[in-house]
């Protein structure tokens, strides 16, 4: 019986150690890595064809390690008081980040994922699998369609966070895939989007253009040297028909590790500097990042 024992334990470990190496597979968007992280233990890195997308720790799903989500985390804190479960629809899966944090955060949440990328979830549910007891539904399909599917008024809050080859699809900036987040968000529901631009940012006053054709409220949160244009790099936009926790968000947003700054009202209106609404007809993937930008 104690040789089997220090048998099974000898397999744990090599099965522990082999788990701690990186893994790689081919994946509809490139090459997918899960790359350990040294500092933190079950924590990982997914790099899709070498650029980071997203981190996990398993210990501890609360923990988020990149700079944009942690502002999307922020939004998540503020979309409901502590503890409160989330209607949510997730329109880019990643390695199920922030899907996790709610979960771990908010317990009895139901969640929707939408990941187009099928064999991309495969790799991440064998290699970092969810809570069994998470109430989170992920769906393969394309972020458009698969929204199109969720019944009116049913999210809480609607998170878009959808890259290919580094660029957000066409069909996912225009007022037309806004119209529809805005029929699936309940009344004072939020829409959080992941954006991405770099000078002179036209990508980005477009698509807080289109958002305040739809949503009377609007914030962004964004590095300053973003901001001033001076190099590529996330935003967060945050939409709702009801006022957003601006305040709270601003200081949140300023605590950060790398504190960004948030901006409303008049003055995000004015950054806007009369950039039309984008359209189905005239829609165009956002632009594609520099060498390096995200190293």
């Amino acid at each position: 019986m104690a040789r089997r024992g220090a048998t099974r334990g000898a397999s744990e470990r090599k099965r522990s150690e082999r788990r701690q190496e990186p893994v790689s597979a081919t994946v509809d968007g490139g090459v997918a890595e899960l790359v350990p992280d040294r500092e933190r233990p079950r924590a990982w890195t997914l790099l899709l064809d070498g650029a980071p997308q997203s981190h996990v720790d398993l210990d501890d799903p609360s923990y988020l390690s990149f700079e944009y989500q942690r502002r999307l985390g922020h939004v998540i804190d503020l979309a409901a008081p502590p503890g409160r479960p989330l209607q949510v629809v997730h329109l880019g899966g990643g390695a199920l980040t922030l899907a996790r944090y709610i979960a771990a955060g908010r317990p009895r949440s139901t969640q929707q994922v939408v990941e187009i990328d099928a064999p991309l979830v495969q790799l991440v549910r064998r290699e970092l699998p969810l809570d069994p007891q998470a109430r989170i539904r992920v769906r393969s399909a394309d972020a458009r369609a698969g929204l199109g599917k969720v019944q009116d008024g049913w999210a809480d809050l609607v998170i878009a966070d959808v890259f290919s080859g580094a660029r957000t699809p066409a069909h996912l900036t225009s007022a037309e895939f806004l119209a529809e987040v805005r029929r699936v968000l309940r009344p004072g529901g939020q829409y959080a989007a992941n954006l991405a631009d770099g000078p002179p940012l036209t990508h980005l006053r477009g698509q807080i253009a289109t958002a305040a054709s739809l949503f009377p409220e609007l914030a962004l949160a964004a590095d300053p040297t973003v901001w001033r244009g001076r190099r590529f790099g996330n935003a967060i936009l945050v939409a709702s028909d009801l006022p957003v926790a601006v305040a709270e968000l601003t200081r949140r947003v300023a605590s950060d590790p790398h504190p960004g700054r948030v901006e409303h009202g008049r003055a995000l209106a004015d950054f806007t500097g009369g950039a039309a609404v984008v359209t189905d007809a005239d829609a165009a993937p956002s632009p594609a990042p520099p060498p390096g930008a995200f190293t």
